[in-house]
């Protein structure tokens, strides 16, 4: 089974930490395969961003296609171009953070989510609503972390920050579990988990177990409806890779 693995930034060590991740929690015979947009921000931490990050992100996806993975992951929190990265893909596309949501509630009655900078709290939200997912969450929990300070190595002053979030997400909000909401807190699920005792979920970990269920279940991107394929038009310019064919 091969699974892409899309960091929807250009940041290489980023994509770097998340593969470590993801290769640690996959099965045997699951090959993990790592890349990043070549185009596009260092970070997504905006509307702008993301916007600007969707071409390089959904070249990949079509360049994926065209080797026949098994599977997409989308590893940036705000799930950045999930639906129309489904109507482009047969192979099963998943998004980090719904993958994270759907985790923590199996194995928990609420979760709070701790993100990175004041500004993304609102994409969070967004996600969860749309997910069907904001009665589940207590709240969503900002370090005032930028993406960026997280792209190689967490730093042990990082680490203690995110965990003081964390702790006070399970005093003050009563959450059963915590959704780290951001693809380069990646490294600090285990650790996290044993030093918390409770559930904590990395997106990326449980999109790459999410995706490996669907494709053993021989699961595909339906056709049919909301994901169906792009109507076949002209494109021009830049966008001319991305002109649907029949």
């Amino acid at each position: 089974m091969r699974i892409q693995l899309i960091n929807p930034n250009t940041t290489d060590d980023m994509t770097a930490k998340m593969a470590v991740a993801a290769r640690q929690v996959a099965s045997a015979g699951t090959q993990i395969l790592a890349v990043q947009s070549s185009t596009g921000p260092a970070s997504i931490e905006s509307a702008s961003d993301e916007a600007l990050a969707l071409p390089g992100l959904l070249a990949r996806i079509q360049a994926g296609e065209a080797m026949g993975v098994d599977a997409h992951v989308i590893a940036c929190f705000g799930d950045p171009g999930l639906r129309a990265a489904r109507e482009m893909a047969r192979a099963p596309v998943i998004g980090i953070a719904e993958a994270a949501m759907q985790m923590a509630c199996l194995v928990s009655a609420s979760f709070s989510v701790v993100t990175t900078l004041e500004r993304t709290v609102a994409t969070a939200e967004r996600l969860l609503r749309d997910y069907g997912m904001a009665a589940r969450c207590r709240r969503v929990r900002a370090t005032g972390i930028a993406v960026l300070e997280l792209e190689a190595q967490t730093s042990n002053a990082l680490r203690q920050k995110i965990r003081a979030e964390c702790e006070r997400a399970l005093a003050e909000d009563g959450a059963g579990a915590i959704v780290l909401g951001c693809a380069g807190m990646a490294d600090l699920c285990s650790e996290l988990t044993a030093q918390l005792g409770v559930p904590v979920i990395d997106g990326v970990t449980a999109a790459v177990k999410l995706a490996e269920a669907l494709v053993g279940l021989g699961m595909r991107t339906s056709k049919q409806g909301d994901y169906a394929p792009p109507l076949i038009k002209p494109f021009t310019g830049a966008m001319a890779q991305f002109a649907p064919s029949a």
